[in-house]
């Protein structure tokens, strides 16, 4: 297994945040973690990236405790984290962004570019553009790609289609789906439930710091109890649609 967490709590001050989460990314799968806000699910990204140390649990990569890896050195051992907001450097061009992506590697950085221009042509056609001056969508596909330009093995992804136009979000997501075909993991949370279960293959759904429902994207997209908090639909409404004695039918 590439990602383990066993019972992990993470608290700010007395506040807990994590109550006892457990969930596991294989090697090459994407898995989802969907909630309301204030689940959870930004302190676990920000806790496998080594910015938050857990309590108590155990959070293991390639079988190894995260706690013996400092935070900068993640990068090295396959993990990039984009977080919420972006957070490009709004004075360096589009091309210095994404060689920060790569500092710890600089061997391979013309092909990493070009791979990430392929991704994403508009990066390329602003390539000497500052960050700052990008739109939001250009930001979170800079964000992306300076990520990958570390040649990650797993990526967490906060929130990437927040704020962002429909067509934008559509791109963004059909980018996820084939860095994923690449083989990279990738460790999901995002508000758009529907998008991020058509390209996850499991997920996990938290409340109040703790995990209270796994199953795969399938099973997830058929669960009311998703399909009313996280889907928007009304599943009372949709079964006495489909019922014709529930819907009042005068044949009944």
């Amino acid at each position: 297994m590439l990602l383990t967490l066993t019972d992990v709590e993470v608290a700010y001050g007395a506040v807990t945040a994590l109550r006892g989460i457990s969930l596991e990314v294989a090697e090459g799968e994407i898995v989802t973690l969907l909630g309301a806000n204030g689940a959870g699910k930004t302190t676990t990204l920000r806790t496998v990236s080594g910015l938050l140390r857990p309590g108590s649990g155990e959070i293991l990569l390639d079988g190894r405790p995260l706690s013996e890896i400092p935070a900068h050195d993640l990068v090295a051992r396959g993990v990039s984290h984009v977080p919420e907001g972006r957070r490009v450097f709004p004075s360096m061009s589009v091309r210095e962004n994404l060689l920060m992506g790569a500092y710890r590697d600089r061997r391979h950085t013309r092909e990493d570019l070009e791979r990430v221009f392929a991704l994403f042509p508009r990066l390329q056609e602003r390539i000497g553009q500052a960050g700052g001056t990008l739109s939001g969508g250009e930001q979170q596909m800079l964000a992306i790609g300076r990520a990958l330009m570390s040649r990650p093995r797993l990526v967490l992804l906060d929130e990437p289609s927040m704020g962002l136009a429909p067509m934008v979000v559509q791109t963004i997501f059909e980018v996820i789906a084939e860095i994923n075909r690449d083989g990279v993991a990738v460790l999901l949370v995002e508000q758009n439930a529907a998008s991020a279960l058509r390209i996850a293959g499991r997920g996990y759904v938290l409340e109040n710091g703790r995990v209270v429902l796994a199953d795969s994207a399938a099973g997830l997209l058929a669960d009311d109890r998703v399909r009313q908090a996280y889907l928007g639909e009304d599943v009372a409404a949709v079964a006495a649609v489909g019922d014709p004695a529930a819907a009042g039918d005068p044949a009944h």
